[in-house]
């Protein structure tokens, strides 16, 4: 067994969640799982920086709302987002007043976020911990590819960044939501450049992560009633499945992607969803929603992230990825 995979000594469990998302996404096929949407990007804000402090810190509060908790009982709070310096996450936890840690692993930093409230709870350093991360369109749009007024046009192998945001509070207290094991990726780059075509270059740190936790667990994929990936969306889902055969590991039977549920296929988002809320909005609502139903027993999440910046890009750089998986099983309250 290799030392990605984390097998934690004490039951640990996600109490509740928090989902905000956009217009576009309120649009899509998993409106009613959400917990509140807007109908337009500014969210009532001045700016699109402002809107998206706004989605993550509404988040939170539902989700606090719906464990009968407040932020002073939190002992940390572990956020992120796509902007420099994490800007999303630090100005809610100035608001929250919760002691906390900035996280940046781009897509993939919703698992990343879950993983690392598991290791303090499980280290008995913490009791109470809150995880949220945050995407937005314009946002992202600005600050790795154009300004959104620029109006270029883009391949079909691009992304659309879901505008939301997804907060999870994970603590020891028995639930429906158990968090059983995790892998940690490792940065894998197969040498794709363009950021237009994020599905193809972060596949094959899905794969790499998935092949990793199962070999670790002695787990075939049908373990599983379903393995999700964050954002690969119809790009990278394909190539993912076909790496993942060459290892004679089949999950086509139960693979499904994050950015290709969050919107309908008539919608115009290129090749599907991406971004820091993807994964967490998806997992945290529609996912869950039947895990506590009952229809899904065991569930795999693999969020997926392209560690890249413009300047890396402007230099001719490939894109270097990463993905971490967190396994979920439902038990019965």
């Amino acid at each position: 067994m290799s030392n990605q995979t984390l097998q934690f000594k004490n039951d640990i469990f996600v109490q509740s969640t928090g989902t905000v998302v956009g217009p576009k996404e309120a649009e899509g096929p998993l409106k009613t799982t959400f917990d509140k949407f807007y109908d337009e990007l500014y969210c009532g804000e001045d700016t699109w920086e402002l809107a998206e402090r706004k989605l993550m810190s509404e988040a939170i509060d539902i989700c606090l709302e719906k464990a009968n908790k407040k932020s002073e009982e939190m002992d940390f709070f572990l956020g992120g987002d796509l902007l420099n310096q994490n800007i999303t996450a630090s100005y809610v936890a100035r608001e929250k007043e919760i002691p906390y840690f900035g996280l940046f692993n781009a897509c993939s930093t919703s698992m990343e976020a879950v993983i690392l409230a598991a290791v303090l709870i499980d280290g008995a350093f913490a009791n109470h911990v809150m995880t949220a991360v945050s995407s937005h369109f314009s946002t992202a749009e600005r600050q790795f590819r154009f300004p959104t007024e620029f109006g270029g046009q883009k391949p079909s192998t691009a992304m659309w960044t879901v505008t939301g945001s997804g907060a999870a509070y994970v603590s020891k207290k028995k639930s429906n939501i158990r968090i059983e094991t995790a892998t940690v990726g490792k940065v894998i780059d197969l040498g794709v450049t363009s950021p237009f075509n994020m599905g193809a270059a972060m596949a094959p740190a899905a794969a790499n992560t998935i092949k990793t936790h199962l070999d670790d667990l002695n787990r075939d994929p049908e373990y599983y009633d379903l393995i999700v990936t964050g954002d690969l969306s119809r790009v990278g889902s394909p190539i993912l499945k076909s790496l993942l055969l060459e290892n004679n590991l089949d999950i086509s039977k139960i693979h499904q992607d994050c950015g290709i549920q969050i919107f309908s296929g008539d919608q115009s988002v290129f090749s599907g969803g991406s971004g820091c809320a993807c994964s967490a909005v998806v997992t945290y609502s529609h996912i869950f929603n039947q895990m506590k139903r009952g229809t899904l027993k065991k569930v795999l999440v693999v969020a997926t992230g392209a560690l890249f910046n413009t300047l890396m890009i402007q230099q001719k750089e490939s894109i270097p990825c990463i993905a971490h998986g967190v396994s979920f099983e439902y038990v019965e309250s």
